[in-house]
């Protein structure tokens, strides 16, 4: 994260300078460096990768550890996140598993103008393994980048944009591996409201695209550039 990295660099050049005057007190500037270079290290090191239940709701949080970030599980069905730098994460609360359910949710979504960030319905189905998205908002970076258009669905007052895309030799819940992608995306982006994920389901499954059994449903925060943060809640309907 560029703001403690300066902050570092800049602490360092002012012990650097102590080191040179004749007057210096080796452990004392000893003692401030180590005390500098602590603060970096747990400025930098965030929160790390966890999933499990909490107050009810099943929550995941997975961090790539190249950016910082922090996630905590809030009261009820609240959670937060902020981060800073490049690298992934996906932090959210839900249910495992998933299934075709009527999703309410809030809160406060605010990442940087131009981070690379989402804020949709999060899972994955194995047999097939399938990673989906039901993007309600993003920030700069457009999920459709790089994807095919299958089609289109009206739901919930919008109309989504249909995505299908293959990664290749990826993280996944089954460890590295090769899987579909399937996205919906709303055309008029929001934070809160009811998303209805059997719409997006059976028009996947009309234009081919078959999900699997569920394994875990989040409505989730994913970042990987940039700063943020975000709050927020989320219940089934």
């Amino acid at each position: 994260m560029v703001f403690f990295l300066s902050s570092f660099f800049v602490a360092a050049a002012a012990v650097t300078s102590v080191f040179a005057l004749p007057t210096a007190e080796p452990l004392q500037v000893r003692d401030e460096l180590a005390n500098v270079t602590e603060r970096g290290l747990l400025q930098r090191s965030g929160t790390a990768s966890s999933t499990g239940t909490n107050n009810g709701y099943y929550y995941s949080f997975y961090t790539d550890n190249n950016a910082y970030v922090i996630y905590t599980n809030g009261a009820g069905s609240e959670y937060s996140v902020q981060w800073d730098g490049n690298g992934d994460f996906v932090a959210g609360k839900g249910w495992n598993p998933g299934s075709a359910r009527v999703i309410n949710y809030s809160g406060n979504y605010g990442p940087n103008p131009n981070a690379g960030s989402y804020l949709s319905v999060y899972g994955w189905t194995t047999n097939p393994l399938v990673e989906y998205y039901i993007v309600d908002n993003y920030a700069a970076y457009n999920p459709a980048t790089g994807l095919n258009f299958k089609g289109t669905v009206t739901s919930d007052g919008s109309t989504y944009n249909i995505y299908q895309g293959t990664r290749t030799n990826e993280p996944s819940i089954l460890g590295t591996s090769t899987f579909q992608q399937f996205w919906s995306i709303r055309q008029n982006k929001r934070t809160g409201g009811t998303i209805t994920t059997a719409n997006h389901f059976n028009a996947w499954s009309r234009l081919g695209l078959q999900l699997g059994t569920f394994n875990y449903q989040i409505v989730a925060v994913e970042g990987f550039s940039q700063s943020g943060t975000a709050t927020i809640y989320v219940e089934s309907g």
